[in-house]
């Protein structure tokens, strides 16, 4: 089963994010080859505990990624030729406007801003998914959504073991849950090549980072949501805790 025709890759290195970002600015560059030197440095300091590198970075990923993911889950149900791809399709969507809902909330709050289109690269299949027919479209989508989302989910588990801030520490929770029941969803297809996916997952080619970085948000633009279709049942599809501004209970460290 071939893997999608586009080059599958992710911005992520042995389970971390690959950035360079400054403060709190919109990120330059999310490239694979550009590895931050401390992921770990404290860019502010909020009342839900301090914010690294590595926190905003993640915000600012699972932002980008629900904004082609969900868009394909949408294609899944209408163009997908089983029941299986079609489902995996509904539990996309649902997930995914989920935890946008979640980014869009606590982004502001953190003073991260995120972006309003996905990067090239994932703009590059959904539109091969948009081409795709038959049997090619059900392979495709769930090879490269297996790809993308077994990257992350190593990341999830760095981020929540690791970070002091209590705001991304549930994201952390709630894309745990929501990446891990989409994953299921594509294995469920029947279709994953695990071979290739693996080869995809742990050797990622290297992008240049116009390829990976989100394009800026034009300012004034109004925010894109995702949200699920009405009369969608979302029964059976698990979207995770949602995030509370509930301060954290301990002093934040001063920025470093």
């Amino acid at each position: 089963m071939p893997l999608s025709r586009n080059t599958i890759g992710t911005v992520f290195v042995g389970g971390a994010l690959s950035v360079t970002l400054a403060a709190l600015a919109y990120p330059s560059m999310l490239g694979i080859q550009n590895a931050s030197t401390n992921q770990s440095r404290v860019i502010a300091s909020t009342q839900w505990g301090p914010l690294t590198e590595a926190d905003r970075n993640f915000v600012v990923f699972v932002r980008s990624a629900g904004l082609w993911e969900g868009p394909s889950g949408d294609l899944a149900m209408q163009k997908g030729t089983t029941q299986a791809v079609r489902e995996a399709g509904r539990h996309l969507v649902i997930g995914h406007a989920a935890l946008d809902a979640s980014c869009r909330k606590i982004a502001p709050e953190l003073n991260i801003t995120i972006p309003n289109q996905p990067t090239p690269q994932q703009q590059g299949f959904l539109d091969t998914f948009k081409s795709d027919t038959g049997k090619q479209f059900d392979s495709d989508f769930a090879n490269t959504l297996r790809v993308t989302h077994g990257s992350i989910f190593n990341t999830i588990a760095k981020i929540r073991s690791t970070t002091q801030n209590t705001l991304v520490r549930q994201l952390a929770d709630q894309a745990n849950d929501v990446v891990l029941d989409h994953i299921t969803q594509m294995e469920n297809t029947g279709l994953v090549n695990f071979t290739q996916v693996n080869n995809q997952e742990t050797n990622p080619p290297k992008l240049p980072s116009s390829q990976a970085t989100p394009p800026v948000p034009q300012p004034g633009a109004p925010m894109v949501t995702l949200t699920v279709p009405p009369g969608l049942p979302t029964d059976g599809v698990p979207t995770g805790p949602a995030t509370t501004s509930s301060p954290s209970p301990s002093p934040s460290p001063t920025a470093g």
